[in-house]
C-alpha cells in the first residue's frame, strides 16, 4: 500500500498507473518464451499454487483482492490480536515442553528465558506423583503451569493445588491451564471420558483461581494425522462448542465458560499460511462468541506449538530452520503462547543444548528481531488479509459439516473425521512422494555418511485414536532399509551414474539423480567404470541432445557390463533404457522397487 506524505507530494504522480492487465501481458510474454502459450487469466493461473482446503495463491496480490474488516486489535473479531496490546509489552509468552522430570531442566529453562511450563503428566510425561519434584524450586506464582495429564487431569490439577497451598501462592496471582481436553484425549486414544470431573475442575477455576483456565482445545491430534489448516480450525471449533455447551449445562455463565478456554494450534514452516491461521482462528472463536451471546468475551487465547508432523530425524540439525520460520509465524500471527520443539524432539528427549536452542529461538526473535513490537506487522498486507479470508471461510464449512453429523464426538466416534484427515494426508503424501513438497535433508540434499544424535528414548506417547504421521515417514522407510543392509553386509546399496560428455552436458542431470536415490539410502557412484563400482544398477545422466546419439549405445554397453537395470535421467525413448526418472516422478516408488530389486529388505 502506498501512502502519500503529509505535502501530498507523490514522485510517481508524472507517470500512468500500471494496469492489472498490463501486468498479465508480461506473464504471458515470459511464459510464451518457455513454450506455454496462455493468455488473460490462465497466464495468471499458470503461476497460481494450489493449497489444500481447496485454496489457490495468486502471484499478485493488489487492492482488488478485498477482505473483510479485521477490526482494531484488542477489539471484536480479534482478527489483529486479542488483546489492545498484543505482545509489545515484553513479546510472546516463551513455553517450554517437558515430558520428564531431568534434574535441573526446568529451573535451566526459567533461568534462561522461558516464561512457562508446558509439562506432560501421567501416560507419556512425568508421574503424578513427581509433579512436585519437576516444580521443586519454581516460584509458582512467576512461571505459569500448562498441564497435559490425559486421563489424569483431575489427578494432577488435584496435586498442583496442593503445591500453590504448600507453597503459600495467593490462587489469586496463579497462572496458567490444566489442560484438561477429553475430546482431545479421545482423538489420542479412542477413549472416551466423562466430562463432570473436567466441569467440577471449570468451576473451581473460575471461583478459585481467575488467573488458571482448566480447558485445553487441543488442534494437535488433528493437525499430526494428517489435517490441512482448515480442518485442523473446524475441529478445534467444533470441539471448541462441545465444551461451551458442557460448561454451560454445568451451570457456568457463557462468558465463565469461554474464559475457561485456551487453543492450541500447530505452527509450521509455510509461514503465511500459518500467520493466516492463526488470524482466521480468532475471527471464527468471535463469531462462536458472538452468536453465544457474548462478543465482548470472544477474544481466544492461542497457545502455537512447532509442528512435530515437519521434523525429520535424518539430519535433524536443519529442523532449527524450520521451527526458526514458525517461531517466527507464530508471533506475527498473534500468538498469546509459543513452544519451539527442540530440533532432536523426533529422536527422543532433548538434551540441554536442543533445549537451549529451542527457547532462545524466541528470545532472539523477540529481543533481537524485535519482531513483538509491532501490532500484527502482517495486517494490511493484500496477502495476508485474503488468505486469512479464505482460511476462515474454509474452517467455519468444516465446522459446520461436523456439526451436521452430531458434532465434535460423534465424527470421532463414527470415523468420519479419521476418512477426512487421511483423505487430507493421502492427497499430500503424492506431493512429498514426488518431491513436489521437498524435505531439505531428506529428500533433498541428504547426507547418508551423517552420524544422526543419539537421545535417550521418550517416553510412549498415547496412541490408539488418530495416527501419528510425519513428513519424512516414507523417506524414512527407506533409510532404514538401507541402514539395515549397511549393518548386516559393511556396505550400503549402490548405484552407477555412467555420465556422458563434459560436466557442462551431465552435472545437473548427476547431481539430480544423486540426490534422488540417495534420499532412499542408495550410495551413488561417479568414479571408474561400471565393473568396478560395485553397483548392479546405473543411470544415464547427459543433456537431451547427447542422449539422441549416445543413450541407447552406452545402455547397451552397461546391460554388457552387468547393469541390471539401467534408468535414464531425463524423458523420452531410449532402446535398452527400463525406466525414466525426472522431477515429478514418484520418487518413494522408484526406490522402493529399486531396493527391492538390489534385495535390500
Amino acid at each position: 500500500m502506498t501512502v502519500l506524505p503529509d505535502d501530498g507530494l507523490s514522485l510517481a504522480a508524472e507517470f500512468p498507473d500500471a494496469t492489472h492487465e498490463q501486468w498479465q501481458r508480461l506473464v504471458e510474454g515470459v511464459l510464451r518464451k518457455s513454450g506455454r502459450e496462455v493468455s488473460g487469466e490462465a497466464a495468471e493461473d499458470a503461476l497460481s499454487t494450489t493449497l489444500e482446503d481447496g485454496l489457490r495463491t495468486r502471484p499478485l496480490y493488489t487492492a482488488r483482492d478485498t477482505a473483510p474488516d479485521p477490526g482494531l486489535p484488542g477489539f471484536a473479531p480479534y482478527v489483529r490480536g486479542g488483546r489492545p496490546e498484543v505482545g509489545t509489552a515484553g513479546g510472546w509468552d516463551i513455553r517450554q515442553r517437558h515430558a520428564a522430570a531431568h534434574d535441573g531442566a526446568v529451573l535451566a529453562d526459567l533461568e534462561n528465558g522461558v516464561a512457562s511450563l508446558w509439562l506432560i503428566v501421567g501416560q507419556g510425561g512425568i508421574p503424578v506423583s513427581g509433579l512436585a519434584r519437576a516444580l521443586d524450586g519454581v516460584y509458582l506464582d512467576l512461571a505459569p503451569v500448562a498441564l497435559d495429564a490425559g486421563r489424569e487431569v483431575a489427578e494432577a490439577a488435584a496435586e498442583l493445588f496442593r503445591l500453590y497451598d504448600e507453597k503459600g501462592v495467593d490462587p489469586k496471582a496463579v497462572r496458567g491451564n490444566l489442560g484438561a481436553d477429553p475430546l482431545g484425549f479421545e482423538a489420542r486414544t479412542g477413549e472416551s471420558l466423562a466430562f463432570a470431573p473436567v466441569a467440577e475442575l471449570a468451576k473451581q477455576c473460575a471461583e478459585e483461581f481467575p488467573g488458571v483456565r482448566a480447558l485445553t482445545v487441543d488442534a494437535l491430534p488433528y493437525h499430526e494425522a494428517g489435517g490441512s489448516a482448515g480442518q485442523e480450525l473446524g475441529a478445534s471449533l467444533a470441539t471448541g462448542v462441545a465444551y461451551l455447551r458442557e460448561l454451560t449445562e454445568a451451570g457456568l455463565g457463557i462468558e465463565q465458560a469461554l474464559a475457561q478456554l485456551e487453543f492450541r494450534y500447530a505452527a509450521t514452516a509455510d509461514q503465511f499460511l500459518t500467520i493466516a491461521k492463526l488470524r482466521a482462528a480468532r475471527r471464527l472463536w468471535a463469531r462462536v462468541a458472538e452468536v453465544s451471546g457474548a462478543a465482548d468475551a470472544g477474544a481466544q487465547v492461542q497457545h502455537a506449538v512447532t509442528s512435530p508432523v515437519m521434523m525429520s530425524r535424518r539430519d535433524p540439525w536443519v529442523n532449527m530452520l524450520r521451527t526458526t520460520v514458525a517461531t517466527l509465524a507464530a508471533g506475527v500471527g498473534g500468538a498469546d503462547s509459543v513452544t519451539v520443539l527442540p530440533f532432536d524432539h523426533a529422536l527422543g528427549l532433548p538434551d540441554a543444548f536442543a533445549r537451549r536452542i529451542a527457547r532462545n529461538t524466541s528470545t532472539i526473535l523477540v529481543e533481537e528481531s524485535h519482531l513483538a513490537r509491532v501490532i500484527d506487522p502482517a495486517g494490511g498486507s493484500w496477502y495476508v488479509e485474503r488468505l486469512t479470508d479464505e482460511l476462515a471461510h474454509a474452517g467455519w464449512e468444516f465446522f459446520r459439516s461436523i456439526e451436521r453429523d452430531g458434532g465434535q464426538a460423534a465424527v470421532l466416534r463414527s470415523g468420519r473425521l479419521r476418512t477426512d484427515l487421511a483423505t487430507t494426508w493421502a492427497e499430500r503424501s503424492k506431493k512429498l512422494a514426488k518431491r513436489r513438497e521437498p524435505i531439505t535433508g531428506v529428500s533433498e540434499f541428504p547426507n547418508l555418511a551423517e552420524k544422526p544424535p543419539v537421545r535417550e528414548p521418550a517416553p510412549e506417547l498415547p496412541s490408539g485414536g488418530l495416527p501419528r504421521v510425519r513428513r519424512d515417514e516414507a523417506y524414512e522407510e527407506l533409510r532404514a532399509r538401507s541402514d539395515a543392509h549397511l549393518a548386516a553386509t559393511g556396505a550400503r546399496p549402490r548405484i552407477y551414474l555412467a555420465t556422458i560428455g563434459p560436466a557442462a552436458a551431465y552435472t545437473a542431470r548427476a547431481g539430480f539423480a544423486a540426490n534422488l536415490f540417495q534420499a532412499g539410502g542408495i550410495e551413488t557412484v561417479t568414479e571408474g567404470g561400471f565393473e568396478e563400482s560395485g553397483a548392479t544398477e546405473a543411470v544415464l545422466c547427459s543433456s537431451d541432445a547427447l542422449y539422441a546419439e549416445h543413450a541407447e549405445e552406452t545402455a547397451r554397453s552397461l546391460k554388457a557390463a552387468g547393469a541390471g537395470h539401467v534408468f535414464l535421467a531425463g524423458r523420452g525413448e531410449y532402446a535398452g533404457v527400463d525406466a525414466y526418472v525426472f522431477a515429478g516422478c514418484d520418487a518413494v516408488a522408484v526406490l522402493s522397487e529399486t531396493l527391492d530389486r538390489m534385495g535390500v529388505s
